[in-house]
């Protein structure tokens, strides 16, 4: 007996970022841990939903992640205009079995795909591993709950460099979280090894 077909629910929640409103689905809408993020139509080719979104010429950029789609759009329109016509669309499409990400094996996914995935880099030792398990547990969690994500990209003498993305990425509120948020969490269960955070492009 082949499995019941998935019905999409789909509703759209402000983030920090005013110029972000994150898309949550009740089923996953991509699989992977980092999530994936669209600077372009050209960077989608092998994400067809995503794509799809991109034809709507107020969409800036696309990340997506779990059972979120965060949709960054230009100042020219407000998201009180749009906001459910996104909505629908998604759910429409989600409902339709397009996918908004082909997520094939490593081998098979377009290298667009693959630029487009993020993850945390590969710890090199001890004191990045404890980093990426801080993040993980502590930090990672919140961020998603706002549409964004945040990725350890570095450590070097004290300084540990991260990348936001969704709606994190240019958020006005962001620097603060960082500095204050973040960077006090770190600081406080790693006094001897972490001095400052700071968000690098990614």
């Amino acid at each position: 007996m082949s499995d019941q077909k998935k019905h999409y629910t789909v509703y759209a929640e402000s983030t920090p970022n005013p110029a972000t409103m994150k898309f949550v689905a009740n089923h996953l809408v991509v699989e992977g841990d980092g999530g994936y993020e669209f600077l372009s139509a050209e960077q989608a080719v092998d994400a067809p939903m995503v794509l799809r979104l991109f034809r709507f010429a107020f969409v800036e950029s696309v990340f997506a992640k779990d059972n979120f789609i965060t949709i960054t759009k230009l100042d020219k329109i407000e998201w009180h205009d749009v906001v459910n016509q996104i909505r629908e669309f998604i759910q429409d499409n989600l409902n339709a079995g397009m996918a908004v990400v082909n997520e094939q094996n490593d081998q098979a996914v377009s290298n667009t795909v693959q630029d487009s995935r993020t993850e945390h880099a590969t710890p090199k030792n001890d004191v990045e591993k404890n980093i990426v398990a801080i993040l993980d547990e502590y930090v990672r969690p919140a961020v998603e709950n706002d549409g964004g994500n945040i990725l350890f990209e570095s450590f070097s003498e004290g300084t540990v460099n991260l990348v936001l993305k969704g709606s994190c990425s240019g958020c006005p509120s962001s620097t603060v979280t960082l500095k204050s948020g973040v960077e006090g969490l770190l600081k406080q269960m790693m006094p001897q090894d972490v001095k400052e955070v700071v968000a690098v492009e990614g």
